[in-house]
């Protein structure tokens, strides 16, 4: 893990919210993404798409096709304002098959919140 001069309230917040990211994809959760997203998020998708925040919470409230989604190599990197993490991510298919990729996650500190503001993901 990668530290800055940021506080470590908010090295733990940040990864509590990496863990709640990765668990509301599991869970097609929503409502969580609602209040983890910024007014201006915008998703890169594993098939090059880019995704505005509203259509983001209407894809993923379908059901999830992917399952036991893992993030490993998790470096957060904080500076000032914004808030950078990437990970590697292993995940089991809808076949059964064993999948992995990377995301980086790009957070900024709105109203005393951290919101999500950008993400952008890769399977190979």
């Amino acid at each position: 893990m990668q530290r800055s001069t940021a506080s470590k309230s908010d090295l733990e917040r940040l990864l509590d919210l990496n863990r709640d990211y990765l668990r509301a994809v599991e869970a097609s959760d929503a409502v969580r993404f609602n209040e983890m997203l910024a007014a201006e998020f915008f998703c890169s998708n594993p098939d090059g798409s880019l995704i505005d925040r509203k259509e983001f919470l209407e894809r993923i409230k379908l059901p999830a096709t992917i399952s036991n989604l893992e993030a490993s190599d998790v470096k957060v990197r904080i500076m000032g304002e914004f808030a950078i993490i990437h990970a590697r991510t292993s995940f089991t298919m809808p076949d059964g098959r064993q999948g992995a990729g990377r995301y980086t996650d790009v957070w900024a500190r709105q109203n005393g919140r951290w919101l999500a503001v950008s993400a952008h993901v890769t399977r190979c």
